[in-house]
């Protein structure tokens, strides 16, 4: 059985993670970080990264990559597409092991696993997943210029990102399974005001049609049963969220009733010594740019533990 030791092993590879490497790896900690799918997380899945403060045009791809040779500069080292077989965090020293039975030590831990935003998980979602579909209207809203498109949801983000979006869209249709909304009253009175906001209600969508990019869907009126068939130029989908904290649900880690890891502002969770930082944290708005700031707070929190400060 290998062991290597480290300053600070950091689980997850988004903008979080590889920001908490930076910063700790250029306060001279050793740094490893460990992420089960490809390195970038979420930024990966963006076409277009078009908010990112002193950047005017980025794709999710090359600023992920970007975030990674900078962190790999500094003497982090990466391991992307593992898995992780068990998890200690409540003794000083930290463990985490792989199915290949090896070990990897540290003195703190950064959660950065991140999050996902909750699918329909019906045909053709993954395909335009990027290219047609989105799940964050501050992200891809001004993509859709004057083009026509589709919100499903009935909770306070499908609402109100809808009327977000009606900024940038000709027009946008709210597509919900029931005949009410789960949205606070003054969300659903501003939606159902602004004039470039239709409804289609008691329906779901079964089918989403395209080639290289969305082209239409299918949705099913439940009260009916009949599908009906629309053209459109995008879909946002507003269901709700979940948090990537599956492998720390069994660990001593408190979690929140959706398995979020609460933290003070300091980044710091239940247990002394372990951090949170980007969307898996408790928290409202998750953004590229609030994962920095949670990667940036969690590894100075972790560099004065580390050191004593």
């Amino acid at each position: 059985m290998s062991e290597n030791y480290y300053d600070s092993i950091i689980i997850g590879g988004g903008a979080a993670g590889l920001t908490a490497g930076i910063y700790l790896a250029r306060g001279k900690a050793s740094v490893l970080i460990l992420d089960t799918a490809t390195i970038g997380g979420q930024m990966v899945l963006t076409h277009q990264i078009a908010n990112y403060p002193g950047v005017e045009e980025v794709s999710g791809y090359q600023l992920s990559m970007i975030m990674r040779k900078q962190a790999e500069s500094f003497g982090c080292t990466i391991k992307s597409n593992i898995q992780i077989k068990n998890l200690s965090l409540v003794d000083e020293i930290k463990k985490v092991e792989l199915p290949d039975n090896s070990v990897f030590r540290s003195k703190t831990i950064i959660l950065a696993s991140g999050g996902r935003s909750r699918m329909l998980n019906i045909s053709g979602e993954k395909k335009f997943k990027g290219h047609g579909i989105s799940y964050c209207a501050t992200c891809d809203g001004d993509f859709f210029q004057d083009k026509e498109i589709i919100v499903v949801g009935g909770g306070n983000s499908a609402l109100e990102e809808a009327v977000s979006l009606t900024k940038y869209a000709s027009k946008v249709t709210i597509l919900h399974e029931f005949d009410y909304f789960q949205a606070f009253e003054h969300a659903v009175e501003e939606a159902r005001s602004n004039p470039k906001i239709d409804f289609i209600m008691k329906s779901h969508l079964t089918e989403f049609i395209g080639n290289e990019k969305l082209e239409g869907v299918k949705y099913k009126n439940l009260s009916t049963g009949e599908i009906n068939a629309k053209n459109i130029d995008g879909v946002f989908i507003f269901i709700g969220y979940e948090a990537n904290t599956e492998m720390f649900r069994d660990s001593e880690l408190k979690l929140n009733k959706w398995n979020e890891v609460p933290t003070n502002d300091m980044m710091e969770t239940s247990i002394k010594g372990v951090y949170a930082a980007g969307d898996l944290r408790q928290k409202r708005v998750r953004q590229v740019t609030t994962a920095v700031a949670d990667g940036t707070i969690a590894a100075v929190s972790a560099l004065g533990y580390i050191y004593g400060g």
